[in-house]
């Protein structure tokens, strides 16, 4: 199956969330390059970049399940290169 490269970036404004968020991302995991986390504690957000590279499928699941956290914005940014594996 054929995977893309994305980065999900994350803006945490209810801590609250973060649990689940955090289950949501583990269950993700296998697909996760990376991951930063900055707290913005000025604004008492958490900013969270996680770059991953997984089929798009999986990619726009987990963001939308993401997204219908309360509290929390997403947004996915794809790039153009598309491995696909023999």
């Amino acid at each position: 199956m054929s995977t893309r490269i994305a980065l999900i970036g994350i803006i945490v404004e209810r801590e609250a969330s973060v649990e689940q968020l955090n289950r949501l991302l583990h269950e993700y995991g296998e697909y996760v390059v990376g991951r930063m986390g900055i707290p913005y504690r000025k604004r008492g957000v958490n900013i969270i970049s996680v770059a991953v590279d997984a089929p798009q499928d999986m990619i726009s699941a987990m963001s939308g399940k993401i997204g219908s956290l309360d509290g929390i914005s997403v947004k996915t940014v794809y790039s153009n290169i598309a491995d696909n594996p023999m």
